[in-house]
């Protein structure tokens, strides 16, 4: 046995800060006698009967100053830990208030765990926000200049974007409770199960403690008024692809705790949608979604963060013009007047029509029989010091596949060329104005990318050829169900561009109730006088104006979507071997390197045809293999080599995804994916 000398000799004292941030004194230091073997759940219990205090401990556990961690594993014994005398740890809440600036600009304050990793904590957060698919969005921590231009300030003046903060906090008590469970509350519906995505029944309303009011829920799914011209001046707007690759440097770490990423309590983040893979979005269920994705979608055009022409940024300003008058009607209540038919009712309905010997309207393709087009367009090819002239060609769509002809009657011939779709860059050169209809076509090649351009002679005939295109690029033939809506999407874009110049605009120009320059980029609006300006986005206007709420704020994303950078995210870079940075674009499918002085894409890798990827974490540098032996190898500039990594993991994580899932993450394979450790 062991004498009590013998005892004394292996144990030591360990100080404990307890934090109490109620209490006068914030932080109480405590001196336990403890032994290696001692495990952590026995330390925390010598706390709470060394304090004696009558209190709720549930959320406490214990945080490591010096190794940056939690000491989470209440069964490991402080050996196993690597705990000894000169530790400096804290006993606090895991859950603590943060302040969240959503896309919309408005700021909830709500409490979040800072112990669970990030990925975990943001699906609490998107719960208690009634946003479905967390995987999409993360926090971000802003940039310095981010909010501001880099010019002097009084410095007392108020920021002005800064708003009423929107507190979901339902705990009274600082050691509260976990994340408040907010997905559904006493006075609003539940939008939808969380399990199956069925509207909920109304048994599943008990949680009553929830912050997310009938009220704030109003304020987080209709959009906000316009901003003033004098608050989008005084923001910050990336002029070069630098500054763009800037702003995407503060994304949180999905595999590491927001403590363990040096996050204060009550800081400020921003949640945004940070993978532009937008699944399954269901008017029905998704009215906070659709409208924070909208509100990020108009901030992008409106900051110039995204590049469009003057053409589509006034479809832009038709479209904010027209969502911000419906929200501005109290008679709107229905979030999905117009909601999408669920598919299986849909597939049922079909079925059923079929069984009973009818047709049903939408009837299904014979999968067997791949449709083609078949039609006389124009191509060009661009080459130094030679002027544009397309030439007329006989051109046969088929499979993900274009071949062209001299002429119709060679089609059973040899073509002139065959071009492979597949994993090309697609990207719209039209101007309806001037009657153009053309279709970039960028195809990669061993040595960079091969420009082609395509002329189609009217709007249906591009609708009809962009859109195979854009499914042949992802790997669908027109027999997928989805190139008949895409082409549905493309005609009334066209139209939206359409201008309508015999319209009397102009007698209601001094009746439109909204700053134009509100509705538009501080550089198109210094562009124009604000009648011209007016007169314009109401012609505009007139193509949207019987849209319901929600299907005019889903046109918008998909106007957005459409626009050729959409979705990529820029970074500056080192490649392996070069002498000069390059910015590498990170897409949802692709890589792209970029010459970061001209803006001219250089290289495009797709991810179908990676093989594997690593980060080198002593020498911080991405090295990725390709099929075909092409292997690349970055160090990244403007952010840590982590970010990229989990972007790449991420999208290929969100390309697993199906509706058979019932919503439920494999967690596991995003931090194998994203984790980058292992």
């Amino acid at each position: 046995m062991m004498s009590s000398s013998d005892f004394a000799s292996a144990s030591w004292e360990l100080v404990v800060l307890v934090d109490r941030a109620m209490e006068e004194r914030p932080q109480t230091e405590i001196r336990l006698r403890v032994s290696g073997d001692l495990h952590i759940g026995g330390v925390m219990l010598k706390l709470v009967e060394e304090m004696n205090i009558a209190q709720d401990w549930s959320d406490f556990a214990l945080w490591w100053e010096q190794k940056r961690c939690w000491l989470l594993k209440t069964h490991w014994t402080l050996d196993k830990c690597g705990v000894q005398a000169d530790a400096k740890l804290l006993f606090t809440p895991q859950h603590k208030m943060l302040r969240l600036r959503l896309p919309n600009t408005k700021t909830v304050r709500l409490r979040v765990s800072f112990s669970a990793v990030v990925f975990k904590a943001v699906a609490d957060i998107c719960k208690v926000l009634n946003i479905r698919r967390p995987e999409e969005l993360s926090l971000l921590k802003p940039a310095g200049d981010y909010s501001k231009k880099k010019k002097k300030k009084d410095k007392s003046s108020k920021d002005p974007m800064i708003d009423d903060v929107l507190s979901l906090d339902s705990s009274s008590t600082s050691s509260g409770s976990p994340v408040s469970p907010g997905l559904y509350s006493k006075t609003m519906t539940p939008m939808y199960d969380p399990i199956n995505g069925t509207p909920a029944l109304s048994t599943m309303t008990w949680f009553g403690d929830s912050p997310l009011t009938e009220q704030n829920c109003n304020v987080l799914a209709f959009s906000q008024p316009p901003p003033s011209p004098d608050v989008l001046a005084d923001m910050f707007q990336p002029r070069s692809l630098v500054d763009k690759a800037k702003m995407n440097a503060g994304w949180l770490d999905s595999s590491r705790s927001l403590m363990e990423q040096n996050i204060q309590e009550d800081e400020q983040l921003l949640l945004r949608f940070k993978y532009y893979t937008f699944f399954d979005l269901n008017p029905k269920y998704d009215a906070v979604r659709i409208n924070q994705l909208y509100e990020q979608a108009r901030w992008a055009v409106l900051l110039e963060e995204i590049d469009c022409t003057e053409e589509e940024m006034l479809i832009f300003a038709a479209l904010q013009y027209h969502i911000s008058k419906l929200s501005l009607c109290a008679e709107i209540q229905d979030f999905a007047a117009k909601s999408e038919v669920d598919e299986v009712e849909a597939a049922l309905s079909s079925l059923e029509v079929t069984l009973e010997g009818g047709k049903a309207d939408n009837t299904l393709e014979d999968i067997t029989d791949i449709p083609k087009l078949a039609d006389y367009l124009k191509l060009f090819r661009p080459k130094k010091l030679m002027l544009k002239a397309f030439k007329q060609y006989w051109f046969v769509f088929k499979d993900t596949s274009i071949a062209y002809f001299k002429n119709k009657e060679l089609e059973q011939g040899e073509p002139i060329e065959k071009l492979n779709i597949r994993g090309c860059e697609i990207a719209p050169d039209v101007n309806v104005a001037g009657r153009k209809f053309g279709i970039k076509l960028l195809i990669p090649v061993a040595d960079g990318m091969n420009e082609v351009y395509l002329r189609c002679d009217h709007e249906d005939q591009y609708a009809r050829w962009m859109a195979a295109c854009v499914l042949a690029s992802k790997g669908k033939t027109m027999a997928d169900s989805s190139y008949q809506p895409e082409v549905f999407s493309i005609l009334s874009f066209l139209k939206m561009k359409n201008r309508n110049t015999s319209l009397p605009v102009a007698s209601s120009v001094e009746s439109m109730d909204m700053n134009p320059e509100c509705l538009v980029s501080p550089r198109c609006a210094k562009k124009h006088k604000s009648k011209q300006l007016a007169a314009r986005i109401l012609e505009a206007h007139h193509n949207v104006a019987q849209m319901p709420l929600v299907e005019a704020k889903l046109q918008f994303i998909q106007a957005w979507q459409s626009l050729p950078e959409f979705g990529l995210t820029y970074y500056l870079v080192r490649f392996k071997g070069s002498k000069k940075d390059d910015i590498l674009g990170v897409s949802y499918n692709r890589l792209i390197r970029i010459d970061a002085v001209t803006g001219i894409p250089v290289t495009t890798w797709r991810f179908a045809n990676m093989k594997q990827w690593n980060v080198n974490w002593e020498i911080r540098q991405v090295a990725i293999e390709f099929d075909q032996n092409v292997s690349i190898a970055f160090t990244c500039l403007s952010a840590d080599c982590k970010i990229v990594h989990e972007y790449i993991g991420g999208y290929i994580f969100l390309s697993t995804r199906s509706k058979d899932q019932n919503e439920t993450l494999d967690e596991d394979l995003f931090h194998k994916l994203t984790g980058g450790q292992d």
